[in-house]
């Protein structure tokens, strides 16, 4: 049977492909390296020694607690003195830890790995909860054994700890027990499987990464980014610790000599490029001979619509990301570009890491967000509330998208925020936009009430729901953000965006200028723009019309620049451009004349001037060659990248053509005609109603009813939703109704 560590090279190499580039680094790429070593120690991503030596104690101590469990369990179930010594579990790490790229105050991700007899239900969840509860190191004690990998969670001396339970087909667990071995999976239930996946798949990455200092530096800096940009978060939708590792390992694979700063900047121009769902994995997909279900887009019709496959190394090989969606895949898209523009620039000195890791506005980004209120009577029904809530909030991701047809795209913040004036209380927030580059029509709308009900309706179903658990979901806008999520309880002053009237200005006097009369026409388009003033809304609704660089006016709703006249004043710059370029034209041509009829009058004595040093010759030339050198390689370099991105054939989900073969089947009927019908399609819900969960109106519902009335372009409008308590039926308000009109269009993208 075979091995899982055993790892396979192909042709020397670690890897599905080639690499990219075996080059070495540059003295450049050392500096720029030393500058990422020091920007991640002065943001504090290195933990004390006190600090590690308290955790390998608390491990140590972890290990003997289950030993202890596992002899008490045997003893129980009637088992012999002589097996109840012999009986064992043992603890492993994995994750951040396992890694050796956690923190100061991370989780350490663990596993107990127990014999047959030592069930999950009652031994682990049961017995060792109960162990742990009665221990005054312990605190913050939660079992999940209802998750997609059972866990129960708790801080042991203060360390948080995950601890997951693999129920293994052994009557006695060997202390030296290999668990990389594809053997252990034998006859192990579908929950062992996945909780040992995380073991396995940490120890085979260490095991594919061609130099491992480098990945863990290269990881420090790309799990940063991730967390200040908003996109480090596996619940929310985006990407978790172990999928941000794999797209690591993989730029490392691909560029195994380079340095830690030319794997961050290659992390980007790669994953910029990269053609999704086309998936990234470190080896081939193996069968395996248990016959676990592994990632085959080919075979499973499930996996046919994941957004972006990250597949593990370990068998059996799964999509790690697949709560991936395709609005949070456009987000973190946006953001690898973004990356990619800055490690550009960062090669001409142009930015550092610091402009690379600058945190995300989020909460200037959008013009709508809805915001999710969560409550509980008391802290640990909050936590456990909390943990539920957070564990389905994606699924409303999933059903907007779906009910909407992908028009209206969601962008979740990835972590929670608290009201310190509400106790036992905390609240997400989700940004909400059209969808780029579609057209919309006047007066459109979408009506996503049913929607958020249907989502409330499934978190309700909780089954240790307790009295007091409320959530509410309702509409604000961005100036209406609550100022507790801000930094110190202060909103940041918004810059006032330019203004299109502002950029004919500017290019009317650029044109004019190459004419020689630059002020004169720059003067004259300037009076007509301020005399028919574009306007800009600003966060407090202000009308704002930016004057120059630095200064704005605030000015009362003024008529707006009308269509007609802008494509006039178009007109006029475009005349002036091309005016300009044929004048410069004419210029040059008799520049040119000149210089030859010069150089054809001069005498011999004088042409001396014109002769060019042999030497200087032979710099240009090795100058030349240089650069024709470093293009070529970039040119080679590029195509690599693209056949990298783009799949091969040994790749079971590069075969978009196969795919699309397989997927013989029929839209539904409303979807197909969803144009047609978009706005029969947006009229308003009726009032709902839910048997099993009462409605709760909250001191919101006056100022949301308020909001419908003063829409602007591209807001929403809502009521306040209901909570879950006990059964009741009453009538529930309207929660909200999009509606986004065409100037939406012509404005373009919100800030």
């Amino acid at each position: 049977m075979g091995s899982s560590g055993v790892v396979k090279k192909t042709n020397g190499y670690l890897g599905v492909t080639e690499p990219i580039s075996f080059s070495g680094p540059s003295e450049v790429d050392v500096l720029k390296t030393q500058e990422l070593e020091k920007f991640l120690a002065d943001a504090g991503l290195y933990e004390s020694q006190e600090e590690a030596v308290s955790r390998e104690e608390v491990l140590g101590r972890l290990d003997q607690i289950v030993k202890i469990w596992v002899k008490n369990v045997s003893k129980a179930k009637g088992f012999n003195e002589q097996f109840v010594q012999e009986a064992n579990a043992k603890i492993f790490t994995f994750g951040s830890y396992r890694l050796g790229v956690h923190g100061p105050g991370a989780d350490i991700d663990t596993l107990c790995v127990g014999p047959k007899h030592a069930t999950r239900e009652e031994d682990f969840f049961a017995e060792l909860h109960n162990m742990l509860a009665e221990m005054p190191e312990v605190s913050e004690l939660h079992p999940v054994p209802d998750a997609h990998v059972p866990v129960m969670k708790f801080k042991f001396n203060g360390v948080s700890i995950d601890l997951l339970y693999a129920r293994l087909a052994l009557w006695v667990i060997p202390e030296d027990l290999d668990i990389s071995l594809d053997s252990i999976l034998q006859n192990a239930d579908e929950q062992t499987v996945r909780s040992l996946n995380g073991c396995r798949v940490t120890d085979q990455i260490l095991r594919l990464v061609p130099n491992i200092q480098s990945f863990r530096t290269t990881l420090r800096c790309m799990r940063l980014w991730a967390k200040r940009r908003g996109v480090y978060s596996n619940v929310a939708g985006f990407l978790g610790g172990i999928n941000w590792a794999l797209l690591v390992a993989r730029i490392c694979q691909l560029y195994p000599n380079a340095l830690p700063s030319m794997l961050v900047s290659r992390f980007f121009r790669v994953f910029t490029q990269w053609r999704w769902p086309n998936p990234v994995m470190l080896c081939s997909i193996e069968e395996g001979q248990l016959g676990l279900p592994v990632w085959d887009p080919r075979r499973n019709p499930r996996d046919r619509h994941h957004q972006m496959p990250i597949i593990t190394p370990a068998y059996p090989c799964m999509n790690s990301s697949y709560n991936v969606s395709s609005s949070t895949l456009r987000v973190m898209t946006e953001e690898f570009k973004r990356g990619h523009e800055i490690c550009e620039a960062m090669e001409i000195n142009k930015a550092d890491w610091k402009t690379l890791c600058e945190p995300y506005p989020f909460f200037e980004a959008y013009k709508n967000y809805l915001e999710i209120d969560i409550a509980a009577e008391n802290e640990d029904d909050l936590r456990k509330w909390k943990g539920w809530v957070e564990s389905r909030l994606r699924t409303l991701t999933l059903k907007i998208e779906r009910d909407t047809f992908g028009m209206l795209q969601c962008h979740p913040h990835p972590g929670d925020f608290s009201d310190k004036t509400k106790p036992f209380h905390c609240c997400y927030f989700m940004g909400l936009q059209r969808k780029q580059g579609v057209p919309s029509h006047e007066g459109e709308q979408f009506d996503i009430r049913a929607t958020v009900e249907e989502f409330k309706h499934n978190v309700g179903m909780y089954t240790l729901w307790k009295l007091g658990m409320e959530i509410q979901v309702h509409h604000i806008k961005r100036r209406n953000v609550p100022l507790f999520v801000f930094p110190g309880g202060v909103r940041p002053f918004r810059p006032v965006v330019k203004t299109k009237g502002q950029s004919l200005a500017q290019a009317g006097k650029a044109c004019a200028t190459a004419l020689g009369n630059g002020d004169k026409v720059a003067g004259v388009v300037a009076e007509s723009v301020n005399r028919k003033p574009l306007v800009t809304d600003a966060s407090d609704g202000t009308q704002v019309l930016e004057v120059s660089e630095g200064h704005s006016s605030h000015v009362p709703t003024v008529s707006t620049f009308s269509d007609k006249e802008a494509e006039h004043s178009m007109e006029l710059v475009n005349g002036l451009a091309e005016s300009g370029t044929r004048a410069l034209d004419v210029a040059s041509e008799s520049k040119k004349r000149k210089l030859e009829v010069d150089q054809s009058e001069c005498s011999p004595v004088d042409s001396k001037r014109f002769a060019v040093d042999p030497k200087e010759v032979d710099h240009l030339a090795v100058k030349s060659s240089e650069i024709v050198a470093n293009v070529s390689s970039k040119e080679d370099e590029a195509l690599a990248i693209k056949k990298v991105t783009s799949g091969s054939p040994d790749n079971p989900a590069s075969l978009t053509e196969e795919l699309d073969e397989l997927e013989d089947y029929k839209l539904p009927e409303h979807t197909q005609n969803f144009e047609a019908g978009l706005n029969k399609n947006s009229v308003e819900c009726s009032t709902l109603k839910e048997p099993a969960i009462q409605a709760g109106i909250t001191h919101n519902d006056d100022k949301s009813i308020r909001g419908i009335e003063e829409l602007e372009p591209m807001e929403l409008s809502a009521s306040s939703s209901s909570a879950p308590t006990s059964a009741s039926n009453v009538q529930r308000k309207p929660l909200i109704r999009i509606s986004l009109s065409s100037s939406v269009k012509a404005a373009g993208k919100t800030a």
